[in-house]
């Protein structure tokens, strides 16, 4: 609700550098060759105000003497800015600032996955919006380490040095010019607060547009059907209205703050060279003091209008890191990556509902699940039937966890699922749905999926594909096993599809088989191969069906039938023809379960 709000804390700046300490090694280096580099500009200066001091000599010879001398010191000072500008700019603070990222996209990406399935509920995480922030949010984090670290070490020693030169020749002066720079500071601090919550506006609405953008993309073929691309374009500008105004606002207080910044160091200039004036004429100071001090001075002003350049980069990355840290913090209600929980071996696949009740977290005014209750002993079959929305697809996710009963349990082999370690867990259970997700690899690297506790054979993947009726299908394409499937498997019918999602759970060797509406969308052809591979699949594994065709659970040992989350009936097909019930209504008329 605080992210929604747009009320985010931004992160400190601790915190940030915490995840780049393994590369301290470039950054401190980073930091010498900024210190160095610091100091440039205002030797430049002292330099530049001493050759103008030479053009007054009366001696020819002296004065060329003294040129050459400033020259190689120009060169020399040259060949260190070169040094260490590559030092600071390109091998140090670049190489870590890339490094973090790397690593907070790698962390990020593994704490995504890792939450429960009820988070990617939420519309504020959907995929547009998370990969929006998985590509935005780390790299722009980099705005708080790196170069900005380089920046401030830089800026620092710049006003340091300068101000030793200038105290050194006139502490007057010096004194005078000093003044002003607070102003210079002040106008970055003001630039910095108001361009985070700029910062914040912007993160949102370009989530917005990322999800508008990712759904059309991933559903083109829908949207170029109904012929509503021009639909989505307008939906897509109207989300890329806030980002523009937030923009437009941002460039205002940015020129704004930098414009007060340059008029502060004019206004300097006047001053210094007023004073400088009367300290020439009144209290004999050399007029080459006066353009050392000014010139030293005002070069380190410049430099902390170079350092205010980066705030809006500095309000963006601690914008950006508290929303990272915001996921990273959070702990999931099922951890995947826990080694916590029970293990055993002779895993069996005995399965028990105790009075389950549930609601989804994105709709608990809606209860799917009313006290689900049944029983299913290793190697059986239990096929639930019922009216859509009534709870089978639920129940099902209940045993794989993706989500937790809010009463009840559910028991495999005695164990409560709450109890059990989630890996070894869904490592027990294949799953089968009606769409089944291919991924943009190879067949036979689909297939492997399957089980990634292992180096999987090519001999196996063959072994599975026999068994789910696909070998001979592969071998009838030029590249057999290697052919790639294309994203979302675009390049295979929906049949083929089914039989590399059932090769792809038989290679897993579970326990327990889930078949979730498995072809309900084929076409008679191909349900009777896709059945034949599933008939073959179920051999000695506790299987859950669930299925609209009757056809394919009448073989079932326990058929239940449910509505609005209840078992209203249970049994072998024989029983519950005989009970002449829901069932045997469902049968011979088709009639809705009520």
């Amino acid at each position: 609700k605080e992210e929604e709000e747009g009320c985010l804390e931004p992160a400190p700046v601790a915190r940030i550098l915490k995840y780049n300490i393994p590369e301290w090694p470039y950054m401190l280096f980073g930091a010498l060759g900024a210190a160095i580099n610091g100091g440039v500009n205002p030797v430049y200066a002292l330099l530049f105000s001493e050759i103008l001091g030479t053009f007054s000599l009366p001696d020819k010879d002296e004065q060329r003497q003294q040129i050459n001398r400033i020259c190689l010191f120009f060169v020399f000072i040259g060949i260190v800015s070169f040094l260490t500008q590559f030092l600071q700019q390109s091998y140090t603070f670049a190489k870590s600032g890339e490094l973090l990222t790397r690593r907070l996209r790698k962390i990020g990406f593994q704490s995504m996955l890792g939450q429960e399935i009820g988070w990617f509920d939420d519309h504020r995480n959907s995929p547009g919006a998370l990969t929006t922030r998985l590509a935005t949010d780390a790299s722009q984090i980099q705005g708080a380490t790196g170069s900005q670290i380089g920046m401030i070490v830089n800026s620092f020693t710049n006003v340091g040095v300068a101000v030793i030169i200038a105290f050194y020749f006139s502490w007057k002066l010096s004194l005078v010019i000093v003044c002003f720079l607070p102003f210079l500071a002040l106008s970055g601090a003001l630039q910095a607060k108001m361009l985070t919550g700029f910062a914040n506006q912007d993160k949102h609405a370009m989530e917005a547009a990322g999800q508008i953008s990712s759904e059309a993309l991933y559903n083109i073929r829908t949207i170029a059907g109904l012929a509503k691309e021009k639909k989505f374009v307008e939906l897509y500008e109207a989300q890329l209205e806030a980002p523009y105004r937030a923009a437009v606002k941002k460039a205002n207080v940015y020129g704004v703050c930098f414009g007060f910044a340059q008029c502060i160091i004019f206004m300097a200039n006047s001053a210094s060279y007023q004073l400088g004036g009367y300290l020439v004429r009144n209290e004999n100071l050399h007029f080459s003091y006066v353009f050392r001090v000014i010139s030293s001075i005002i070069t380190s002003g410049t430099a902390l209008g170079r350092a205010s350049s980066y705030t809006p980069d500095y309000a963006k990355a601690k914008i950006s890191a508290a929303r990272f840290f915001q996921l990273l913090d959070r702990v999931p209600k099922v951890n995947v990556y826990s080694e916590a929980g029970k293990k055993w071996d002779n895993f069996k696949g005995e399965i028990e509902f105790i009075n389950c009740k549930f609601t989804y977290p994105s709709r608990p005014d809606i209860q799917v699940l009313n006290g689900l209750s049944v029983s299913v002993k290793p190697g059986q079959t239990l096929a639930f039937v019922g009216s859509s929305g009534c709870g089978k697809s639920t129940s099902v996710q209940l045993l794989e966890r993706f989500y937790d009963p809010d009463h009840g349990h559910v028991t495999v082999d005695g164990h409560c699922t709450e109890n059990v370690n989630v890996a070894f867990l869904r490592s027990q259970i294949g799953i089968v749905s009606q769409e089944p997700v291919l991924f943009d690899c190879s067949i036979a690297d689909n297939i492997k999926y399957g089980d990634n506790t292992r180096e999987i054979t090519m001999d196996e993947v063959v072994v599975a594909a026999k068994k789910a009726q696909l070998h001979d299908f592969v071998t009838s394409l030029p590249d057999k096993y290697d052919t790639n499937v294309g994203a979302q498997g675009s390049q295979l019918s929906r049949g083929q599809k089914q039989r590399i999602a059932i090769a792809r759970a038989i290679i897993r060797d579970p326990k327990i088989l889930l078949l979730d509406e498995a072809t309900s969308a084929l076409d008679t052809e191909s349900e009777k191969t896709v059945q034949a591979a599933l008939d073959e699949a179920r051999q000695g594994r506790t299987c859950i069906v669930i299925a609209h065709r009757l056809s394919t659970i009448q073989n079932s040992d326990i058929i239940a039938v449910m509505s609005q989350g209840l078992i209203i009936e249970q049994g072998t097909h024989g029983q519950l023809m005989a009970l002449k019930g829901a069932y045997y209504k469902l049968v011979t008329t088709g009639a809705p379960i009520s």
